[in-house]
């Protein structure tokens, strides 16, 4: 009888996960769901995905915008979305991940890594995560590199988190 539960429960186990693989977006040309076209989304998945529109920069002291780059990403609630961004010296890692709670909040959980060479100090590393309450088309400004100095240049990202459903209309 026990034998007949643990496999009755491994067979359950097993039809649920295929059940949730067969269900998730597919890559398409390699790509991950994330990064698919919105039309690319299964309708059933449509109504939880997220689309991110993150803008970033690089600012030099004088207030000079050196670079800057626009990403239109599309998730789930809960995929995070990665942004990588190399120099001469440095590398920096961002990494956002939309969440949302019964009631319909939403929450923005931020990460940033980042690597830097200095002549002075060699390699040094530093990291971190924030949790942001959000709400659709409200602007997120984020500073993988710490708060603003004014005698430093600075990378900035703005992001702003959109309904799947209203990127259609």
């Amino acid at each position: 009888m026990r034998r007949l539960c643990i496999i009755s429960l491994i067979i359950f186990t097993v039809a649920n996960i295929q059940t949730v693989l067969a269900e998730e977006p597919a890559s398409v040309d390699g790509q991950t769901p994330q990064n698919l076209p919105h039309r690319e989304f299964r309708p059933r998945f449509r109504g939880r995905a997220v689309v991110l529109e993150i803008n970033t920069r690089l600012v030099e002291q004088n207030q000079t915008v050196v670079w800057n780059e626009s990403h239109l990403k599309v998730t789930l609630f809960g995929r995070p979305v990665e942004i990588k961004l190399v120099g001469g010296n440095i590398v920096v890692i961002a990494r956002f991940t939309p969440y949302m709670r019964r009631g319909m909040q939403c929450y923005l959980v931020a990460q940033g890594q980042v690597w830097m060479e200095t002549p002075d100090q060699g390699i040094r590393y530093h990291t971190a995560m924030q949790t942001i309450p959000v709400k659709f088309g409200e602007q997120i400004y984020f500073f993988p590199l710490g708060p603003i100095d004014d005698d430093a240049a600075r990378i900035e990202m703005m992001l702003v988190m959109r309904s799947h459903n209203n990127e259609e209309n």
